[in-house]
């Protein structure tokens, strides 16, 4: 009998080029599929909630997949996280019901971005934030972001590429929240009910250029209506970026 399991997964994206099984290349996908075949000698495809780009953290990565074992969830976990290296993990399985998607099923997700806002940088956890050695105004970051909450085509925050394009630009961006620590970083952190490739990078890329005072936080508006690439800021670094929660 054919089973759909329900995986949530936490991994370090560091070493890994993306979510999405790629040919010759170390990818979160490929290196799950092949610990499920490990397990349960079964050549399976997994679907994941988001297709974290290279480079991105999740600590909050729901997928799903169907097999014909016998094994229950909990030895899923076990084994699992004995065949998966130190960077990927299994946090929680359980059956689902037949027609669960990870994907379109997904009714939300969390976005969150680090940035290390001090002169100096540390040699610790540099490949967890963006590293921004000036001072950034975070209310004019916060200001900002006001204009980019509630639905909007966002096409002036997506991947540039043809080929990464979304049909159906439109999004609901539903919160942006922006703080500072005591401890010298800036947490922006996203909801939507889904992202267009890159979006929430070059959302951050753009709120830094507020921060830096190069645009004034009432331009994002017009960034947002022109809906060119090319009117927005930079696009972020991967790995400042972390996956945090899936609704359902």
């Amino acid at each position: 009998m054919k089973r759909n399991l329900k995986l949530i997964l936490e991994y370090d994206g560091t070493r890994f080029h993306g979510w999405q099984y790629q040919v010759g290349v170390r990818t979160v996908q490929g290196v799950l599929e092949e610990a499920l075949e490990r397990l349960s000698g079964e050549s399976r495809r997994v679907y994941a909630a988001s297709r974290t780009d290279a480079g991105v953290h999740a600590l909050c990565q729901v997928v799903n997949f169907y097999t014909e074992s016998s094994h229950s969830p909990e030895v899923f976990v076990r084994a699992l996280n004995a065949f998966l290296p130190r960077d990927l993990a299994v946090i929680s399985c359980e059956e689902a019901e037949p027609k669960f998607n990870a994907r379109y099923r997904a009714q939300g997700k969390i976005y969150r971005y680090l940035i290390y806002n001090l002169p100096h940088r540390r040699a610790f956890g540099h490949s967890y934030c963006w590293h921004i050695s000036e001072p950034l105004d975070v209310e004019a970051m916060q200001e900002a972001a006001k204009y980019l909450i509630g639905t909007h085509d966002f096409s002036s925050f997506q991947a540039k590429s043809r080929e990464e394009k979304e049909k159906d630009p439109v999004r609901e961006m539903k919160r942006i929240e922006i703080k500072r620590s005591d401890q010298g970083y800036i947490c922006v952190e996203f909801e939507a009910k889904s992202f267009l490739k890159q979006m929430a990078r070059n959302i951050i890329g753009t709120l830094v250029m507020a921060g830096r005072g190069k645009i004034k936080p009432e331009q994002m508006k017009q960034i947002l209506e022109e809906k060119n690439r090319k009117v927005a800021g930079p696009t972020a670094p991967a790995q400042g970026l972390y996956l945090v929660k899936v609704f359902y």
